[in-house]
Parts: structure tokens; C-alpha cells; sequence
């Protein structure tokens, strides 16, 4: 048993199975049987930018199918090789048959991450390619620093479009809502 992140080879690729079994204190995910290290703990305004998201759609979703997950929430991906574990910030998952005890397996419809300094390379390029890949129908991008909540939506070929930035004044309105919004002045509050 892996109890100590220490004890393990960054450069080696390792399985889901390897992933369920390691008992340490930092978070990782697990990027098509790569291992990355997760930043460290969030700063305050990540977490009221992401408190502020997570209160506003749980709202929306009251009575409705679909559930909000905030991060720590293991997100287990349908990769070709099964070895994909992730820990969105936020993700909204409208199939009840996804949601189980270990967390979602399977691809939820709406993926959220918020940038933080460290972490934007990897949000903007592994996990966009990812989350696009496993059939995340909508994948939001939030820029703390610009008040930006950038949207990405699959088209009927599984390829992410880029929708326009949304800013304070707009109203962004997930696939999964249903013509309900969330007015970008409430994520930055």
C-alpha cells in the first residue's frame, strides 16, 4: 500500500486500480495513466468563486436531476485505457447512474475549473483535450483575474466550440439548465 506520494515514479503510468489503492494526504489526478500533482490548496478567492458557482446552481438544480460536485470529487473519465481519474472544481452530472459511492464514473455534462496561477497550462490544454475526448458535453473555464467565465460546447461531433466570453452583465446558461442562467456578476461576488 502506497502511503506516502514519495514512494511513487512521476514518470511512470499507472491504472486506476493503482489509484484507488494509494492512501496519502495529496491530491493527484491521474491524466490518461499520468500522474499530476494538484496545486496547493486553493486561495480564498478560488474557493468564494467557487462557493458562489457551487450555491447558484445548486439552486437552479433544486428538484431537477441534475447534481452540482464540488472538488475533492473523483471524476473517473471513459478513457481508452480506463487510467483517467480527475478532480474538476465543479461538475454537474444529470445521469443518477453516474453518481456513485467513489464519486462520477463517467463523463458528467458540465465540467467547471477555475485558473490559478500554476494550474492554467494544464486546465487550458490537458484537460480541455480531455474533457472534449471523454464526451464532457460542456466544459466551463473561469478567469479569476478578468471576471472571464469562458465556455467551450460539443458540437454534434464531439468537437468543443468556443462560445463568447461571458462577462459581468451576461448571463451564462449551461446546456443542462435549460434556459436557467447564472449571472456572471454572482460568480465574482
Amino acid at each position: 500500500m502506497i502511503t506516502d506520494i514519495e514512494q511513487l515514479d512521476l514518470t511512470k503510468t499507472y491504472t486506476t486500480a493503482d489509484y484507488l489503492q494509494w492512501r496519502f494526504q495529496e491530491r493527484v489526478e491521474l491524466i490518461w495513466g499520468q500522474l499530476f500533482k494538484m496545486s496547493p490548496a486553493p486561495s480564498s478567492r478560488h474557493q468564494i468563486i467557487s462557493g458562489n458557482l457551487y450555491y447558484v446552481l445548486a439552486g437552479l438544480l433544486r428538484n431537477k436531476p441534475c447534481k452540482v460536485f464540488a472538488a475533492p470529487f473523483d471524476v473517473y473519465l471513459p478513457t481508452e485505457n480506463k487510467n483517467t481519474v480527475v478532480q474538476p472544481d465543479l461538475c454537474v452530472i444529470c445521469d443518477p447512474a453516474k453518481i456513485q459511492h467513489k464519486g462520477c464514473v463517467g463523463s458528467p455534462d458540465l465540467v467547471i475549473e477555475i485558473l490559478s496561477p500554476g494550474n492554467s497550462r494544464k486546465e487550458m490544454r490537458e484537460k480541455y483535450d480531455l474533457y472534449e475526448a471523454c464526451g464532457v458535453l460542456e466544459y466551463w473555464v473561469v478567469f479569476m483575474e478578468e471576471q472571464i467565465v469562458q465556455r467551450y460546447q460539443s458540437d454534434q461531433r464531439g468537437v468543443y466550440q468556443a462560445q463568447k466570453p461571458n462577462v459581468t452583465g451576461d448571463v451564462v446558461s449551461p446546456l443542462c439548465l435549460a434556459g436557467l442562467g447564472v449571472a456572471v456578476e454572482e460568480v465574482f461576488e
